[in-house]
């Protein structure tokens, strides 16, 4: 069974007030303190941030009980700082982000300018295991359609700078303005994907393969095809959704390379147009449909894409949960529909992230 993995970026904030919190670099020498030394959490961009990696897993329930695991460690270590961890895509009350003083870090800034200076923005990558760049790249080809409905089920960034951005994910349309962000067009083979890497790096703009940001694209680090699409999850029930059905579509669309099967040709263009509407009104509203490139109610386009990748869940034993994931998803609203919720009850932006942040700590 091929393995999953996730990486979540986490929002520092004032336990208190709920302002972010330039505190990483303390909470980070903390955890590796509660860890004696082996820690599984990275500093990011901004000192705003704080990221963790679990393990590979092969079974959904192992990955929900790490993924919590660590949002409680995090949380732990963030509060001996005086701070707490919000699994929230972008900061709802005004924020000036301080980037890290790490040389790459500080080589964005001066290289991007204020695109790097505005990027407190958190995700989550879902990386699953492929036997080789040539089936990586086959899956890259066959998924890309389906990737705004992973956009759209974890839209948890409705809020910008103290205001609502009338965005489900306004965290992707911020990450959008990276040169090498977004859909890309189809690529056929290993080889073409990895001469466009190598072109896209030989303009001098991208610093290296860490920042192929595609929506999707091979890690350069571990041998799998990383989904980076999608906002951090408010509920980790949610992050574990979309790592089902990542593995679900990774495992759908070997299959069908294997069987001589041809991807869908719809143009980066046309994703690009399914990305915003995604990012726009999330589950709220209607996605463009894969199959008929048309919008259609947002539950019915999340329903075909389980039903895309049902064979592959039977096989691990993973539809039964994916499917009451999704229900409860629905019943539920993402994060973004609980943000509003949470400001609508209070009328207190503070209250919604001191709220998340204790949701996060579990």
């Amino acid at each position: 069974m091929r393995t999953v993995g996730v990486e979540e970026e986490l929002l520092l904030v004032d336990a208190g007030s709920g302002d972010p919190r330039a505190l990483s670099t303390a909470v980070l020498a903390l955890a590796e303190r509660r860890a004696e030394g082996d820690s599984v959490f990275e500093s990011e961009l901004h000192d705003q941030q704080l990221e963790f990696a679990t393990e590979p897993r092969t079974a959904m329930a192992d990955l929900a009980e790490e993924i919590r695991r660590w949002r409680a460690e995090a949380a732990h270590s963030a509060a001996e700082a005086g701070a707490a961890v919000a699994a929230l895509a972008t900061s709802p009350l005004p924020v000036s982000p301080a980037i890290g003083e790490d040389e790459r870090h500080r080589w964005l800034a001066r290289r991007f300018g204020l695109t790097a200076q505005e990027q407190l923005t958190c995700g989550c990558h879902v990386h699953v295991s492929v036997e080789s760049d040539e089936e990586g790249v086959a899956v890259l080809d066959r998924v890309r359609p389906w990737l705004p409905v992973l956009l759209a089920l974890s839209g948890n960034s409705p809020f910008w700078q103290g205001q609502d951005t009338s965005y489900d994910s306004y965290r992707s349309r911020v990450w959008g303005r990276w040169p090498s962000a977004g859909p890309v067009e189809l690529f056929g083979s290993a080889e073409r994907y990895h001469q466009q890497v190598e072109a896209l790096i030989g303009t001098g703009v991208l610093r290296d393969k860490g920042m192929i940001y595609f929506d999707a694209r091979l890690s350069h680090r571990y041998p799998t095809v990383e989904f980076r699409v999608a906002d951090v999850c408010l509920d980790p029930a949610d992050t574990v959704l979309l790592a089902t059905l990542a593995r679900g579509l990774v495992e759908t669309a070997a299959r069908d390379w294997r069987a001589g099967g041809r991807p869908d040709p719809v143009t980066a263009g046309v994703l690009r147009m399914a990305d915003w509407q995604a990012a726009r009104s999330g589950m709220e509203g209607r996605l463009i449909h894969p199959r008929t490139g048309r919008p259609e109610p947002a539950a019915d386009v999340a329903h075909a894409l389980l039903d895309h990748v049902r064979e592959a869940l039977e096989d691990s034993g993973d539809l039964a949960s994916a499917q009451a994931g999704l229900r409860t998803l629905l019943e539920r609203g993402t994060g973004a529909r609980i943000q509003r919720e949470l400001l609508a009850d209070s009328d207190s932006l503070r209250t919604v992230v001191t709220e998340c942040a204790a949701r996060t700590r579990g």
